[in-house]
């Protein structure tokens, strides 16, 4: 999402605003279609920055689900060998036109273990918002001494927005992707974690087209969802917002950086 809170002129009726957030493609981990629309603080981090100092020094990386591929293609100088995958398909025809240009090779691959690699392959991993870390299989394909980079969604991340449509979630919904339960296990799969760092992040939503577009391209948050099967609420939520200013959300993530003993 765009870090810019100003706005662009738009549709502005209910029926406009969805109907053109409903029938823009949402191929590809590209936000930029928000920009004006909705706002999210970035965390103080640097995620891209950082990876590609860890790319610059790595000899072999693997980037895991790497979505349409925009933040890998960012990186000034890749290693030699460089591996990315993904699992949905319209994804992996994007990032194979972005990527495959810079010389790495885009794997399909389901997100299910094992890894379609050889043990000790890569000394660098990295993921940014994985949907599922398997820590056995990243500590099985890293070399003694390789290190694992990641930024990943935290706890209860844009609940509000799940709960408006979802109503409350229970305990165990809000407490997923804790980031001492990835710590855990992390070291349980043979890894020292030797960064691991949290932020709460304000977002805001200026319209409910950016909430339809959103809900469409971050399937997870409110499985299932359609504009015609939540079209009372997404009124009501319009009405909302014209009257009242953005829906305010907060997104969680952390970073955490681990690595294989040598």
């Amino acid at each position: 999402m765009s870090t810019d809170p100003g706005r662009r002129p738009h549709p502005r009726t209910f029926d406009e605003l969805i109907a053109e957030a409903d029938a823009v493609s949402v191929d590809g981990w590209d936000f930029s279609w928000l920009d004006g629309r909705a706002t999210e603080e970035r965390p103080p981090w640097g995620y891209a920055r950082s990876m590609a100092e860890r790319m610059g020094r790595a000899t072999a990386a693997l980037d895991i689900q790497t979505g349409g591929g925009e933040v890998l293609a960012s990186v000034p100088k890749l290693p030699p060998l460089t591996v990315a995958t993904e699992a949905w398909p319209p994804n992996v025809a994007r990032a194979t036109a972005l990527l495959h240009p810079l010389g790495v090779a885009v794997v399909s691959d389901e997100d299910e273990p094992p890894l379609p690699f050889a043990d000790a392959a890569f000394d660098l991993v990295v993921s940014r918002h994985p949907v599922h870390a398997w820590w056995t299989e990243i500590a099985r394909v890293l070399r003694p001494g390789g290190c694992y980079f990641s930024q990943e969604v935290g706890p209860a991340s844009v609940f509000e927005l799940v709960e408006y449509f979802l109503g409350p979630q229970p305990p165990e919904g809000r407490a997923a992707r804790d980031p001492e339960r990835a710590r855990a296990a992390a070291e349980a799969a043979g890894l020292d974690v030797v960064d691991l760092r949290t932020a709460s992040l304000r977002t805001e939503f200026h319209d409910i087209g950016a909430v339809v577009y959103f809900l469409r391209k971050v399937i997870w948050m409110v499985p299932g969802f359609t504009v015609d099967g939540y079209r009372d609420q997404l009124a009501a939520l319009h009405r909302r917002i014209e009257t009242e200013g953005p829906f305010v959300a907060t997104t969680t993530r952390f970073l955490i950086e681990a690595v294989k003993p040598s």
